[in-house]
């Protein structure tokens, strides 16, 4: 991955939510859902063990900054209380990757900005939740998949796009088909592929 590129991880609650929270957001390039900051090898959704579930996302830090994504994170979710959730599988948690996240995580809950009752902790793996948990909300819509399935050949390359991390957004309805276009024509790819993707997203029913 390309060095502009920074990796966060967090839990708060069930993962489907964040999932389209941060992907819908300018400056997030791809988002997966999974497990993480427990012991237990090789977890599932049905037997998760000592794991929590996790939105992973990797950023463009000159696009979106770590102060950003820990103010929505935040501003989105009770630690005390995720919508009556309990237990470890859908605790408060950020996972920072390096001491630079860390002291930035550590500034912003001293200046009062972060909930302190959010768990904080190093890294230390990720485990991939299964396909039908990654962008759980857009896979509600048969069509979506019909149509991006001219974009992407793989499931991987699907779930792993900005734009349908975007698109599953939408789906949620944290942003709109119009935002999405205008983000699309600012974006670094070829101004065909660019008008190739808003053709194909133009013509989803949702």
């Amino acid at each position: 991955m390309d060095n502009s590129f920074h990796t966060i991880s967090l839990g708060m609650g069930c993962f489907w939510g964040p999932d389209a929270l941060f992907g819908h957001l300018p400056g997030v390039i791809r988002t997966r859902v999974g497990y993480a900051g427990g012991t237990t090898s090789h977890p599932t959704y049905r037997q998760m063990g000592d794991h929590t579930e996790i939105v992973e996302m990797d950023f463009e830090p000159d696009k979106i900054s770590l102060e950003d994504i820990l103010n929505v994170f935040w501003n989105h979710h009770n630690p005390v209380n995720i919508n009556d959730y309990k237990g470890r599988q859908y605790m408060s948690l950020l996972l920072y990757h390096d001491e630079e996240q860390r002291s930035i995580i550590q500034r912003v809950t001293e200046e009062g900005k972060g909930e302190t009752l959010t768990s904080i902790a190093p890294y230390s793996g990720f485990h991939l939740a299964e396909d039908k948990h990654q962008k759980y909300h857009l896979k509600r819509y048969p069509d979506a998949l019909e149509k991006l399935g001219m974009l992407y050949s793989s499931h991987d390359d699907l779930v792993n796009a900005t734009l349908v991390a975007r698109l599953n957004g939408l789906a949620k309805g944290y942003t709109s088909l119009e935002r999405i276009i205008n983000e699309i024509e600012q974006w670094s790819t070829h101004s065909n592929h660019q008008q190739i993707m808003t053709d194909v997203i133009r013509t989803i029913r949702w």
